[in-house]
């Protein structure tokens, strides 16, 4: 934990936690937050068990979330977060690719999503402007959230993937990955007939005429978007 001493008169220090599997990348961002004014990392986690225990021991203003962690889905994580603390901001900070992932973050109770490889600038104005309240997405993302619902219609994924839910779409992309069902079903801890069950519900509303189909589009679908994934 930062012990930077707080400057007389100026605003109390905001603390930012930290929840991400790789030790290099929880570093970097670690000394990158505080080296800024006015903010200090209280503490860092590798997984989503870990992060809730100290989440309930040393509350943090903010929490800074990746998606692919190894005990369970970032975004499952955030919703479940939100749940028990809403006033906790969370930011979404990623390789996905935003344009598949930022409604979704936004939906399950984040107040932004990140690129991890953003500018330094860009990282220290989204922290700046959710420690005052507000929220962050890129200007992209923001332009079609807005266009997408003042037209009245949801942010579209291509080939209906915005039809699935966020578990299903994960295991849309593990099964791209080439995981078989039981794989799945131990890194999501979740029978392999609930796996079953998931499978054909992909299957029914991406509209694919059998298992085989639903293989073969996860995986030409993972492989075409492989520079945007952790």
């Amino acid at each position: 934990m930062s012990t930077a001493p707080s400057r007389p008169g100026a605003p109390p220090f905001k603390r930012v936690a930290i929840l991400d599997d790789h030790t290099m990348m929880r570093g970097g961002m670690k000394v990158f937050i505080d080296s800024l004014p006015d903010f200090e990392c209280c503490w860092e986690a590798g997984d989503c068990k870990t992060a809730m225990q100290k989440i309930e021991a040393d509350m943090p203003d903010i929490l800074l979330v990746d998606i692919t962690l190894p005990d369970r889905n970032g975004l499952e994580f955030i919703k479940d977060v939100h749940s028990i603390h809403p006033d906790l901001a969370m930011l979404v900070v990623s390789m996905h690719d935003e344009a598949y992932y930022a409604h979704r973050a936004l939906k399950a109770g984040a107040k932004g999503y990140m690129m991890k490889n953003m500018s330094h600038d860009l990282y220290e104005t989204a922290l700046r402007r959710v420690a005052a309240g507000g929220s962050w997405l890129s200007d992209r993302m923001s332009e079609e959230i807005l266009q997408a619902y003042t037209s009245g219609t949801k942010p579209r994924m291509e080939g209906g993937l915005d039809a699935l839910t966020d578990r299903e779409f994960e295991i849309f992309q593990m099964i791209g990955d080439g995981r078989g069902t039981h794989e799945i079903a131990d890194a999501l801890r979740i029978s392999p007939k609930t796996v079953d069950v998931h499978r054909m519900n992909i299957r029914t509303k991406l509209k694919l005429e059998d298992g085989a189909a639903v293989t073969r589009f996860a995986i030409r679908w993972v492989e075409s978007h492989k520079l945007g994934r952790s």
